[in-house]
């Protein structure tokens, strides 16, 4: 049964990776590279994958994503291809199996990454372009309903670890993935009215109504560079 949850995340990851490869999301990359803020949030990701190993507390420490809010910074092929060298620091830092660090970035990362992408495309094919409902909308919701919906998918694909009711599990999981919503919700607010050029998912033009006497903000954006 373990070889079968082990070949499924290879599964899962390397379709996420070719999918992320095909589209070649380093054309859209600034000429100075990634922003700082995708650095430092990329960089903290092992830590919130590992924390329950690294306070050796697993039935109390449910791990925090923070994939959604990679997407939002980097767009969802560039987040999915550096989710990739995450498995060696994780392994290290938590003392985790090649098994467990690809368990760990398959269902922290790809898994809710790629469901708040897909939310995130719902919303703005089927919402107004309204600054708004990007923060809430992509922000808040779609993190918090996507991080919850891998919990589940996870939980029902390989079960509790023992001792722990799924009950409490899903309990766990849900409560981090609003943790996630609220973190990536004030990021995106604050992002959006100071820094919009750190999100790679936003633009002026896109969620503001346009002003006559005003170029868009938006053009500042690298060419050629387009949200997601």
């Amino acid at each position: 049964m373990r070889s079968m949850w082990v070949a499924t995340d290879i599964a899962l990851a390397a379709a996420a990776l070719a999918a992320a490869l095909a589209a070649r999301p380093w054309r859209a990359l600034p000429e100075g590279g990634p922003p700082w803020p995708w650095l430092a949030w990329w960089a903290l990701l092992p830590l919130l994958w590992g924390l329950d190993g690294v306070i050796a507390m697993p039935a109390a420490a449910q791990a925090l994503s923070g994939a959604s809010l990679l997407v939002l910074m980097a767009g969802w092929p560039l987040a999915v291809l550096a989710m990739l060298p995450l498995l060696a620091v994780l392994g290290a830092a938590a003392g985790l199996g090649w098994d467990e660090a690809l368990h760990r970035m398959v269902w922290l990362g790809v898994v809710p990454a790629t469901l708040a992408f897909a939310l995130g495309a719902a919303i703005r094919r089927w919402m107004p372009n309204h600054l708004f409902v990007y923060i809430l909308g992509r922000g808040f919701f779609a993190t918090a309903a996507a991080g919850t919906a891998a919990g589940a998918l996870s939980a029902a694909l390989h079960g509790a670890p023992d001792g722990v009711a799924i009950a409490d599990l899903m309990l766990g999981r849900g409560l981090a993935a609003w943790g996630d919503a609220w973190i990536a919700g004030m990021v995106t607010a604050i992002f959006v009215a100071f820094r919009p050029q750190w999100l790679a998912t936003y633009a002026d033009r896109i969620y503001l109504p346009p002003r006559p006497d005003a170029r868009p903000a938006s053009a500042a954006r690298p060419p050629g560079a387009d949200p997601e």
